[in-house]
């Protein structure tokens, strides 16, 4: 699994930090997100760990982020046409983000569940 790469949103950065064995296969692979991803995670590792582990995280994802803004319109126009499920800005960016880069976008977020190009994993452990 080290030669994949995954667009990881912030669901699946929390199973990893919270080492949920159904994201064990993810931990060696190739990560990439955004930064709406990072602000996510920064802050839930903040209110749940503290600054000293938020800091850690935040400095180490540094490096897998990819640029965002050419994807707003095609993530606006994915939000818009999934109105009737509970989406939000960051992920429809991540989502076209993964497309425009040709890699999968890894969640376990079941709005994501049966849409192409997603590794949809279930998270074992309650959701931060």
């Amino acid at each position: 699994m080290v030669d994949n790469i995954y667009f990881f949103d912030s669901y699946a950065f929390i199973a990893l930090v919270q080492n949920d064995i159904a994201y064990e296969p993810y931990k060696e692979c190739r990560m990439a997100t955004a930064s709406l991803n990072l602000i996510e995670i920064h802050y839930i590792l903040l209110r749940e760990h503290g600054p000293k582990i938020a800091n850690a995280f935040y400095h180490a994802l540094l490096p897998t982020l990819l640029v965002f803004e050419d994807s707003i319109p095609e993530a606006n126009q994915m939000r818009l046409e999934m109105k009737k499920r509970s989406v939000s800005a960051a992920d429809c960016v991540g989502y076209i983000m993964a497309l425009k880069n040709g890699i999968k976008f890894l969640t376990g977020d079941k709005e994501f569940k049966d849409v192409p190009n997603v590794e949809f994993v279930k998270q074992t452990l309650p959701v931060a």
